[in-house]
């Protein structure tokens, strides 16, 4: 059955983004999960062998079998294996790479904008180019990702726009809900292949979450709420580059887009250590890939919270300089 909500939030989000089907889960996970089923079921109408899906190394999909196979990690799925079949990773960010394993058999492409759990690592416009045109020449559907960059995160509302490079499906979770389970895929025309009875989820599109979800779209796809995430993001990244600048023997570099920002530290100075120590001093940071800590502050975060938070990093950065 459908509920108004439902249908509210479907249309605001293919309306706001790629103009086709929306399918509502619970989570990014779930939401990939259905992303692979599509492109499944797009390539094999096609062609019986037309199965393979490719990703990248280092990139994060999620924890349930599909999504983990999807996830480029070793560390994330060995002890989950065997994997499901059918699965082949390339170097993000490596045009050869991926050009010399797409073919006939592929039939998705799934890239995050930004990699996130591999330490905030933004794709290169050219490379997204690229594989959209791979995409193209080989009849096969591009995925993004944006469960982690996605709703406004990076300043605009997603993040392939920035790129201004259009997928085929986008999926969504995270910051959609607000805190409330919800996850999403946004489809075009071309990924519209479901059926009654393909897919399924009990509790997906329930009016509670939809109705929390509709109001946040609204709210962070004003321009003036976009405009501040900028704003305040950019005067974030500036304020960490200075501090690469202060401490060059700790800290490496800064990456990243409007508040979603990757510190990574020097190959002798332990981020995951350095996070524990400014937990102590009242800072939240999550580290992420080798040996980078995230900055992923809500969007509604002010200048004078963010430095509170810089003074505390700094405090900390002068205590691991004194030893």
């Amino acid at each position: 059955y459908w509920t108004e909500a439902q249908i509210e939030l479907a249309k605001i989000l293919s309306e706001k983004s790629l103009g086709g089907k929306v399918f509502f889960a619970n989570s990014g996970t779930e939401a990939n999960e259905t992303a692979i089923k599509i492109a499944r079921k797009y390539g094999k109408r096609k062609n019986p062998k037309k199965y393979k899906i490719l990703s990248a190394i280092d990139s994060f999909h999620g924890r349930t079998l599909g999504s983990l196979t999807a996830t480029g990690q070793p560390k994330y799925q060995e002890i989950f294996k065997p994997l499901v079949d059918g699965f082949e990773y390339f170097e993000f960010n490596k045009i050869e790479d991926i050009e010399q394993k797409m073919s006939e058999e592929v039939c998705g492409v799934f890239l995050e904008p930004i990699q996130g759990e591999s330490g905030i690592i933004p794709v290169e416009k050219h490379f997204l180019e690229t594989v959209r045109d791979l995409c193209n020449k080989y009849d096969a559907i591009l995925i993004f990702d944006e469960v982690q960059c996605g709703m406004g995160r990076t300043g605009e509302l997603f993040t392939y726009k920035i790129y201004n490079v259009e997928p085929d499906m986008i999926t969504l979770a995270k910051g959609l809900g607000g805190g409330i389970p919800i996850g999403a895929v946004v489809t075009n025309e071309k990924a519209d292949v479901f059926e009654p009875g393909d897919h399924g989820s009990t509790f997906g599109g329930n009016p509670f979450a939809c109705s929390v979800a509709i109001t946040i779209v609204n709210e962070i796809s004003r321009k003036s709420f976009l405009e501040r995430v900028k704003d305040v993001g950019s005067y974030l990244k500036h304020e960490l580059e200075n501090l690469v600048e202060r401490f060059p023997e700790i800290l490496k570099e800064v990456r990243g887009i409007g508040l979603m920002i990757g510190v990574e530290f020097k190959e002798n100075f332990s981020a995951r250590e350095f996070s524990m120590r400014c937990l102590k001093n009242g800072l939240l940071l999550v580290p992420a890939g080798n040996n980078t800590l995230r900055f992923l502050p809500p969007l509604i975060v002010s200048k004078k919270e963010i430095k509170a938070a810089l003074t505390i990093f700094k405090k900390c950065l002068d205590e691991m300089g004194e030893h």
